[in-house]
């Protein structure tokens, strides 16, 4: 059963049909980041195993995540908890890896709905897109928040970003240790709640600013 690591940070609103729609076999591990809204309580009444990282972060409780899990067949998978991905999509993204065909999996996201992805925030991953392409040779449409691989690689990989650059990290690591990576297409809605990364432009600057140390070190 592949575990599944739902960073949050006060998303009360979107977690009780985020994680009554996970699907059958696939374990949620909710990282409390610091939320003040009972989003940990939440979730625990809910079912979920809940870890509670301190360092505030989104590589922070990716990490905390990953380092928690304990994934019966060896395969972690990491989404978003604001409501905007459907955990429905989650055999997909996860199927080559479990089947052995791929390393890492990165779902691309299929704007589903007016609104679901600014364009201030589309433009900006498609140019660090652009920009990991250029220097993997990976044909990436997205740095996709939704994404598995095998947990103990994935540890043995020394991520060391515990910021917005976490996810990009994860992709030139694993090109340079030769992984095969693979994309599908999921569905992008809008989220639940305030945004606190896309939907605002200091949130958007504030990830790329950390994605484009990733790049330069």
């Amino acid at each position: 059963m592949p575990a599944v690591v739902l960073p949050v940070l006060n998303e009360v609103a979107a977690l009780p049909p985020l994680l009554a729609a996970m699907p059958a076999g696939y374990e949620p591990l909710v990282v409390d980041n610091g939320s003040t809204d009972g989003s940990g309580d939440l979730a625990r009444a809910a079912g979920a195993l809940v870890v509670h990282e301190p360092q505030p972060g989104f590589g922070a409780a990716c990490w905390a995540g990953l380092m928690a899990a304990e994934p019966a067949d060896g395969v972690i998978c990491f989404m978003d908890a604001d409501g905007s991905l459907d955990p429905a999509d989650l055999p997909l993204v996860a199927g080559p890896v479990l089947a052995g065909v791929s390393d890492l999996v990165l779902g691309a996201r299929r704007p589903s709905a007016r609104g679901a992805w600014p364009v201030h925030a589309r433009l900006a991953n498609r140019a660090l897109a652009s920009d990991l392409r250029r220097r993997t040779g990976l044909t990436l449409r997205d740095i996709g928040p939704m994404r598995a691989a095998r947990r103990d690689e994935l540890i043995a990989l020394g991520i060391a970003d515990r910021r917005f650059g976490w996810p990009l990290e994860m992709v030139l690591r694993a090109a340079n240790a030769g992984w095969r990576i693979g994309e599908v297409g999921v569905p992008y809605a809008p989220r639940t709640g305030r945004s606190k990364v896309t939907g605002t432009v200091k949130g958007t600057a504030r990830a790329v600013l950390d994605m484009r140390r990733v790049l330069a070190s």
